[in-house]
């Protein structure tokens, strides 16, 4: 083995572990508890997104998978960590697979069209899932490790998921129009993955732990919405100051 391929192994191995234990840190850091499901509301998907368009789809699948499974561990979730191993691995694979490829539409028009219609469909889905299925108490556990008793219980009311909806359209619309049209491909890619995501949680609740799988339903769709408004823009800013990274 060639001192070069070597120095790369090492480099790719020193970015997985290190984004692995990102991953796991931004799941853990803020986690509001959905009794319904004995699920939890988090960030995470922030990170794994962000490791999936900067370094592929090894890395991020190992990350988004294996980092995602030691917080559900870490946080008492442990009924959930093989779930977690198995459905964050494809969504970081899938995010990191799409996000390099090199799609175009044949206008900035049809691009920013396409950017709207995705934000419609989040935004709907979000808003009148979360309004029949999700309004209600919820606990807010902040800190590592998380605290024993939440910090604080609120009262959700359905309009809080309309304006939550509302806002999302607009959000990821005003992205598509101000960033540069191959936004609407990374917007795309991360909602590809993260629906995978909500699936495979869903079913996994659904046949496997008995739960009330509806109510989280619009709790994964948020995080794969924080994921997808905060990525994107961090994964443009490395790009343009290490434009190598852009396989």
């Amino acid at each position: 083995m060639s001192q070069k391929v070597f120095a790369s192994i090492t480099i790719r191995l020193a970015i997985t572990a290190i984004f692995t234990s990102l991953v796991c840190v931004a799941t853990m850091v803020f986690s509001i508890y959905v009794p319904h499901t004995k699920g939890f509301f988090n960030i995470g998907e922030t990170m794994v997104y962000t490791t999936a368009l900067l370094f592929g789809p090894l890395i991020g699948a190992f990350a988004g998978g294996v980092g995602s499974m030691f917080a559900d561990i870490f946080l008492g979730y442990s009924h959930y960590a093989p779930a977690t191993l198995l459905i964050k691995a494809c969504e970081g694979g899938i995010v990191g697979i799409l996000g390099h490829k090199r799609l175009r539409f044949s206008s900035k028009i049809q691009w920013k069209a396409f950017t709207f219609v995705a934000g419609l469909i989040a935004g709907i889905l979000l808003g009148s899932i979360g309004s029949l299925y999700y309004s209600g108490s919820v606990e807010l556990y902040l800190g590592i490790p998380p605290p024993g008793n939440p910090n604080l219980i609120l009262f959700v009311p359905p309009e809080f998921w309309y304006s939550l909806g509302a806002l999302v359209i607009l959000l990821i619309t005003l992205m598509g129009f101000i960033f540069e049209s191959e936004f609407g491909w990374l917007v795309l890619t991360i909602l590809v993955g993260g629906l995978v995501m909500v699936t495979g949680y869903f079913l996994y609740e659904q046949f496997f732990l008995g739960v009330a799988a509806i109510a989280e339903i619009p709790v994964n769709i948020g995080q794969m919405t924080v994921g997808l408004i905060v990525s994107i823009p961090i994964v443009r800013a490395v790009w343009r100051s290490l434009p190598s990274l852009r396989l």
